[in-house]
């Protein structure tokens, strides 16, 4: 395996880009250490799958370093970069036996048959294959198939990175947490280093140590899913992650103090900000707010029933703000006020989190 750098990354299918607008990369600086869970998250179009056949080396960047344990790889061909890829339709050959699938990128490396019967094995067992070894590939499940693609990824042990590109697109939604759960056991079990693309906050939440949330072909921020959730960088990380996403709403701020539509907000330390700072906005997660007797005036205009927790929708003005209750909790129409959790609630100028501004 190996530590994989970035060093401002760019790319454009244009062949004479005249601005930022004609790179889908502008300016990547990443890096992941050897061993570990990563993910790529972000909307479709926002440069994913680019950045990730960038890695791979299916295409060449059009500025920019990538480089392997401190090697620069950025001209070489994929045969050369020793990555495995497993894409979103399963790449497998169905005239083949589950057996014959495993083997065959080992015996295409010359390794000895002895080391091959007991590397796919070995696989076979982590991935609950073992038992259908000599069943002959096009009869399988979707599923199955995905995981024997997996496993031709896993069997090789001379791979720097796996990468896994919307790997769960094509299964079934009822068959989608047996296979994340799959992947995170594998990788807690191999401890290669992997990088898994995703448009599915749930699926890179609950796989990755480390999120790279991307945006217009720009990294808005990298993090924990933990940081990424309780401290978004950005708006778009905040809308981006959590259903419902992150209530965000232009307020002002006067002597350090944070007003929302003429109300004072409180905060936990003095907000500064210059003028000329851009827009400004709080933001604070449906979770932190509560529905109290004195706050922020609204009026509740619908109250949804969401299991575990209702969603209380109301309206400041123009503005909507969501709020997650108890289930337990009524709630009616009409008339309310907000108060958000001081420890909980963010500043942003221009879309981008004010430095000190939530106090958390």
């Amino acid at each position: 395996m190996a530590r994989i750098e970035l060093k401002d990354l760019r790319h454009s299918y244009v062949a004479t880009p005249a601005g930022p607008d004609d790179y889908a990369l502008k300016g990547i600086d990443l890096a992941w250490d050897d061993g570990g869970a990563y993910a790529l998250l972000g909307p479709s179009g926002c440069g994913k799958t680019t950045l990730l056949n960038i890695i791979s080396g299916l295409i060449t960047s059009s500025e920019g370093q990538i480089l392997f344990d401190g090697q620069d790889v950025t001209q070489l061909p994929p045969s050369q970069r020793n990555i495995a890829q497993v894409f979103q339709f399963p790449v497998i050959y169905d005239t083949m036996t589950v057996y014959d699938n495993l083997a065959f990128p080992l015996r295409n490396r010359g390794v000895d048959q002895k080391r091959i019967d007991a590397r796919v094995d070995e696989i076979a067992e982590l991935l609950e294959l073992s038992d259908i070894l000599r069943r002959r590939a096009s009869g399988l499940t979707p599923d199955v198939k995905q995981k024997l693609s997996m496993g031709r990824g896993l069997v090789r042990e001379d791979v720097n990175v796996i990468m896994f590109d919307e790997p769960l697109t094509v299964i079934d939604p009822h068959l989608k947490w047996k296979l994340r759960s799959k992947l995170k056991e594998l990788h807690n079990k191999v401890r290669a280093t992997m990088i898994y693309v995703t448009h599915d906050q749930t699926e890179a939440l609950t796989f990755a140590d480390q999120v790279v949330v991307m945006r217009e072909g720009e990294v808005v921020q990298v993090g924990t899913p933990v940081d990424l959730f309780e401290t978004p960088a950005h708006t778009f990380v905040g809308h981006f992650i959590g259903s419902p996403g992150m209530n965000v709403m232009p307020c002002e701020v006067r002597d350090g103090a944070v007003f929302v539509q003429g109300v004072h907000i409180p905060m936990t330390a003095p907000i500064n900000v210059t003028p000329g700072s851009g827009s400004l906005e709080v933001g604070v997660r449906p979770e932190y707010i509560d529905v109290a007797d004195d706050g922020l005036p609204v009026e509740v205009t619908r109250v949804a029933d969401s299991g575990r927790f209702r969603i209380v929708e109301t309206r400041a003005g123009g503005e909507r703000i969501n709020v997650l209750t108890r289930e337990d909790q009524e709630t009616p129409l009409g008339p309310a006020k907000l108060r958000f959790d001081p420890t909980h609630t963010h500043v942003y100028a221009d879309g981008r989190l004010v430095a000190g501004g939530s106090g958390s």
